[in-house]
């Protein structure tokens, strides 16, 4: 009998499961012209040469979508890729090591946003725990932190330690 109660549980929590994020899905969008954090997460990624400027308003709309820190994504994807400097796949957040593959950087960054906010891996644990759980790298999530951090302040100061980002 606890078997079977297993088994029904199990299949009614892959049956509630979301279905996947596709390169064709709309997200509800927003004005974010002006909206202070896409000013400034641009002057961040400027700051730090980072191709993945033009992806400022789509790191936005993930985090609003999926409820999570604005900063986060941003923070994570300049460990993992430099900021989209060098990454495999579509993969500028280092999900799964860089193996899955996304047919676009913007399902890339849902994709994970989306896992964030609804995995039991990371959901109803604090940031630190997720980072952890996200890269179990000792310093890594100092490093995101530290990340987030400068992005709050009104102007990020100057470049990176080279040791600051994964390889």
């Amino acid at each position: 009998m606890r078997t079977a109660l297993r088994f029904v549980a199990v299949l009614a929590g892959i049956v509630a499961l979301p279905s996947a994020i596709t390169p064709q899905q709309q997200f509800p969008q927003r004005d974010y012209g002006k909206d202070p954090r896409l000013w400034q997460l641009r002057a961040f990624f400027k700051e730090l040469d980072s191709p993945a400027y033009s992806l400022a308003e789509e790191f936005l709309v993930a985090a609003d979508l999926h409820g999570l820190d604005w900063r986060l994504l941003p923070s994570i994807s300049i460990v993992e890729s430099g900021g989209g400097k060098a990454f495999m796949n579509n993969n500028i957040l280092g999900w799964d090591s860089c193996r899955v593959r996304f047919p676009t950087l913007a399902t890339g960054i849902h994709t994970v946003a989306r896992r964030l906010s609804i995995s039991n891996l990371y959901k109803n644990k604090s940031l630190s725990e997720k980072l952890e759980v996200y890269n179990p790298h000792p310093a890594y999530p100092a490093r995101v932190t530290s990340l987030m951090e400068r992005l709050e302040s009104p102007s990020p100061p100057g470049p990176l330690p080279s040791d600051y980002f994964c390889r």
